[in-house]
C-alpha cells in the first residue's frame, strides 16, 4: 500500500466517522474565532470554551477589546495558561484591527500572521473556518497521526503540511483538518491506541504498513 492508498483509507474512515465535523471552539464571528484560537495554544479547546464567555462578555469586538486593560483580560484568560502573553496579544491585535482594518479580521494570510500572537497555524484555522479559504492547519494531533499513518515522514510542521496538501484535494483540507483532530482525541490519543483504533487497525492489517 503506497502513500496515496493509505491517504484514501484514512479519508474514507474519517468521513464515515465524522460526516459533518463541528468546529470545536465556540465563536460567533471571525474575530471571536481568532481570539479563541489564540487562547487554545497549549490549552484544550474545552477549557477555552469555558473561558471565552466571560471574555466576550467583557469585550466581543476589536474596538471594545482595544479599550480594555491588559491585566483585566489576563485575569479572565489565566486558566488557559501563558496568560500574560496571550492577554497582551489579544489587546494589541484588537487595537491593530480597530485602527488599521476597520474592526474587521482580514481574510489574508500575511496580514493575519503579522498580528501579535498569530502564527501560521492560527492564521490557517481562521482562514479555513471563518472564511472558507483552503488551508490545512497542522496541530500536534495531525503531526503525530500523519506520521503514524505513513502519510508523511516530515520532521517539521511545515513539511507535514506540504505532504498532506499534496495528498488531498484543496476542497477537503478544512474538514479533513477537523476530522483528524477529532479522531486523535477520541480514538488515537498521544498515549497510543495499541493499533486498535479503526484507522490503525485497518492499516496494520495491510501488508507493508509500518509506523514512520
Amino acid at each position: 500500500m503506497d502513500k496515496k492508498e493509505r491517504a484514501s483509507v484514512v479519508q474514507e474512515e474519517l468521513m464515515r466517522l465524522y460526516e459533518n465535523p463541528p468546529i470545536p471552539l465556540t465563536h460567533h464571528d471571525p474575530y471571536t474565532l481568532l481570539v479563541a484560537v489564540l487562547l487554545s495554544a497549549q490549552c484544550t479547546d474545552k477549557r477555552v470554551n469555558l473561558v471565552t464567555p466571560a471574555l466576550f462578555a467583557l469585550a466581543s469586538t476589536p474596538e471594545e477589546m482595544a479599550r480594555q486593560d491588559v491585566e483585566a483580560v489576563r485575569e479572565i484568560v489565566r486558566p488557559c495558561g501563558l496568560s500574560e502573553r496571550k492577554a497582551s496579544a489579544i489587546v494589541n491585535l484588537s487595537r491593530i484591527l480597530a485602527e488599521q482594518y476597520g474592526g474587521q479580521v482580514p481574510c489574508d494570510f500575511q496580514a493575519l500572521e503579522s498580528l501579535p500572537g498569530v502564527g501560521h497555524k492560527t492564521a490557517s484555522v481562521v482562514m479555513a473556518q471563518a472564511f472558507g479559504v483552503p488551508a490545512f492547519p497542522v496541530d500536534t494531533h495531525i503531526f503525530r497521526l500523519s506520521r503514524l499513518w505513513g502519510l508523511s515522514s516530515g520532521k517539521t510542521v511545515e513539511a507535514v503540511e506540504r505532504d498532506l496538501k499534496a495528498l488531498y484535494p484543496q476542497n477537503t483540507w478544512g474538514d479533513l483538518h477537523l476530522r483528524i483532530v477529532l479522531y486523535g482525541r477520541e480514538y488515537c490519543p498521544a498515549r497510543g491506541c495499541g493499533g486498535s483504533c479503526p484507522i490503525c487497525s485497518r492499516l496494520n492489517r495491510t501488508e507493508g504498513f509500518t509506523d514512520v
